[in-house]
């Protein structure tokens, strides 16, 4: 179809994506204090006591964040990092969050329980860990063939977004804050070439969510494999492919050196947001300063991750090529094959989950015009810059 044609279908510059949508802050007065405990520590997975310093002022509140993430990826895992350094800043100190890695209070999935049963206060996670819970879970981090980073942040701030989820994650005792991104991601190291469709029959590949479910129609046999245990089970052959995240965060977990094909797009996560998910008890009672200083340490957390990696991926990659890592793109066949078992998949589950139907319409919704949008400056002027540094120094 013509582009002319297409934007006149649908109706490019009649339509308006809703604005403005935001959403008021809880707050409670703080807790008061309670009595020292004469008894022993409580358990590590205990959480920390809200503290009130005698007499008045303003409280002083210790919690404690539990990542999905190793320390050892620096800039998924800052983001929690980013987030506790702004609040302590934001508050005089006051407001203290420590931040643990994933298995160090809780399992790498186990975050989410640990958040819901009060086991700690908040946790640094993505949604689509949680698949097998409700597959809702999976739109807050990303979906195939779904929104790039950008328009995520364009849905949540000033779309539906931030309220149709947080409608969602009341239901889990939850509150839920963007809390990174990492752009649209590399499609998986690979131990031996994909050339079409039949070479993933049987293939053992490390991906979650909604990704798992469309390689699993194409013949392929997804693995739920934390980050952190990728390499081993690559070294060994437990599985045959993994995805993890981009060049940066790929070359410092080593795969390259156990898997050289290296395959994009990742077309499972086109923009997969990271989020701050919080006890909602807690959030409640937190002074109303703390809550403002939270959100706006959540924002730039969201922020400064999208930019570490747009500046660390391009010298990262060309490393990973000058090492023996070959580039290969996803071959046609697969992609038109995983596009449409990925709507076949969506239709299924809006037709059986309402929770998931409702976010789903608004993001596929706000996505037509926004891609529309997107493709017409920023995608002809790419296409034509990209063209000429090919072929200029």
């Amino acid at each position: 179809m013509q582009r002319r044609e297409f934007i006149k279908k649908a109706g490019l510059g009649l339509a308006t994506v809703a604005a403005g949508a935001t959403v008021p802050a809880l707050g409670q007065s703080p807790a008061p204090a309670a009595a020292p405990a004469p008894a022993p520590a409580p358990a590590p997975a205990a959480p920390e006591p809200v503290s009130q310093p005698q007499g008045q002022g303003t409280p002083v509140v210790k919690w404690r964040i539990a990542s999905s993430f190793p320390k050892s990826l620096d800039t998924i895992y800052g983001g929690a990092e980013v987030l506790a350094k702004r609040i302590a800043e934001l508050t005089d100190g006051k407001f203290e969050i420590r931040v643990f890695a994933g298995g160090e209070l809780v399992p790498p999935f186990g975050v989410l329980d640990a958040v819901q049963q009060n086991t700690v206060e908040c946790c640094h996670t993505c949604g689509y860990y949680f698949h097998g819970k409700n597959k809702t879970f999976s739109i807050d981090t990303a979906i195939p063939f779904g929104l790039n980073a950008r328009q995520m942040n364009g849905w949540y701030y000033f779309g539906d977004g931030l309220t149709l989820t947080r409608e969602f994650f009341a239901k889990y005792n939850v509150i839920n804050f963007p809390g990174g991104n990492t752009g649209t991601q590399m499609g998986g190291w690979f131990r031996k070439e994909v050339k079409s469709l039949e070479d993933l029959k049987g293939l053992k590949m490390r991906i979650p969510g909604f990704g798992a479910e469309v390689f699993s129609t194409l013949g392929a046999v997804p693995q739920a494999i934390p980050g952190g245990e990728i390499y081993p089970a690559l070294e060994r052959g437990a599985i045959d492919a993994a995805e993890w995240v981009g060049p940066y965060d790929d070359e410092k977990l080593g795969f390259y050196k156990v898997a050289k094909f290296y395959y994009y797009p990742g077309w499972w996560e086109t923009g997969p947001q990271i989020s701050f998910y919080v006890n909602r008890e807690q959030w409640d009672k937190l002074p109303k300063t703390y809550q403002a200083a939270f959100e706006a340490a959540a924002m730039e957390a969201n922020l400064k991750m999208m930019a570490a990696y747009d500046a660390k991926n391009p010298t990262a990659i060309q490393r990973l090529v000058q090492n023996g890592t070959q580039l290969r793109r996803y071959p046609d066949d697969v992609l038109k094959a995983a596009y449409d078992s990925a709507q076949k998949i969506y239709a299924d589950e809006s037709a059986k989950n309402a929770d998931f139907k409702k976010l789903y319409d608004s993001l596929r919704a706000f996505q037509q015009i926004s891609d529309i949008w997107m493709g017409l400056p920023e995608g002809a002027l790419s296409n034509f810059m990209q063209a000429q540094l090919r072929v200029k120094k």
